[in-house]
């Protein structure tokens, strides 16, 4: 039986999909229409402990925060597992709590840890060897569940693209569902990256990132057929909460509401009207 993740895959030739980093960005990005999600890392650091991506995040931190986010949604979340947290126990260990939290999959890398956000400079990544294990470890772990493992690799930046390819076709050969080759730095790399890399592959599209910005139509012509925007809703989040802030700090006061959202629409977006009901319906229970 194909995973969640596999069978939105096949309704769509190229898959666009946000990431989220709390529940309140989870259900806003299932109201919008996406059939798939993505947990994080760089947002969750930020959000959670105000902390850059370098490392600092821990396992038991992003786990506990993907079953919050799974339990709000109905669909498929995969989760950034980063390096996996350690060795290949370690990576048994996050791949079952990330199953157990109710996870669609996830995507695991190869860099040294403390590892960093795969657009920062001064990335090192593992040997081929000791990352392979901890695919082979993350594949073992999940058998037969419907569990969506991501390949990602660091090594263009730290090795060249050559090492990239073979890492990714390698990991893909022991069982990984899908492939991610990090941050391509050109046009030129981008389409060898989507040309090279095993299908079905990732493209990361970061603002101001190293890899060039392109739209979903170009990335599907060069082999892409997932397409992530990781932070884009946080740093939106981020702007919209420092605009507010500036003008109430400085006017003393908010009299319009962000455009599309008011105390109506938001308690329909987090649904206070069911929950209402439902305390009605038990509460009229319990008087009886």
């Amino acid at each position: 039986m194909p995973s969640p993740v596999q069978t939105v895959l096949d309704t769509t030739s190229t898959l666009v999909f946000p990431g989220i980093f709390d529940t309140l960005s989870a259900k806003l990005a299932e109201q919008a229409g996406f059939e798939l999600a993505f947990v994080s890392g760089y947002a969750v650091a930020a959000t959670l402990i105000g902390e850059p991506d370098v490392g600092l995040l821990t396992q038991s931190e992003i786990v506990d925060r993907a079953r919050q986010i799974c339990r709000s949604v109905s669909i498929p979340v995969l989760v950034d597992a980063d390096t996996g947290y350690g060795n290949p126990l370690n990576v048994v260990r996050t791949v079952s709590e990330l199953i157990d939290a109710g996870a669609a999959g996830c995507f695991l890398e190869d860099q040294v840890w403390p590892k960093r956000c795969g657009h920062m400079a001064g990335k090192q990544v593992v040997s081929r060897s000791e990352y392979l294990e901890k695919i082979s470890a993350a594949v073992a772990t999940r058998g037969d569940r419907d569990f969506f493992i991501v390949a990602r690799t660091d090594a263009i930046a730290a090795v060249d693209l050559d090492e990239a390819v073979a890492r990714v076709e390698a990991a893909k050969s022991l069982g990984a569902d899908a492939t991610f080759i990090e941050a391509p730095r050109t046009l030129e790399e981008l389409a060898d990256v989507g040309r090279r890399a095993p299908k079905p592959t990732l493209a990361n599209m970061v603002d101001h990132g190293q890899t060039p910005l392109l739209a979903r139509d170009s990335l599907a012509d060069l082999g892409f057929s997932l397409v992530l925007y990781p932070v884009a809703g946080l740093y939106a989040a981020a702007s919209g909460l420092r605009a507010t802030y500036d003008r109430l700090r400085t006017d003393g006061v908010v009299r319009d509401p962000e455009p599309g959202m008011t105390f109506e629409r938001f308690n329909e977006l987090v649904g206070a009207h069911e929950k209402l009901a439902l305390a009605e319906r038990f509460g009229r229970k319990s008087d009886a």
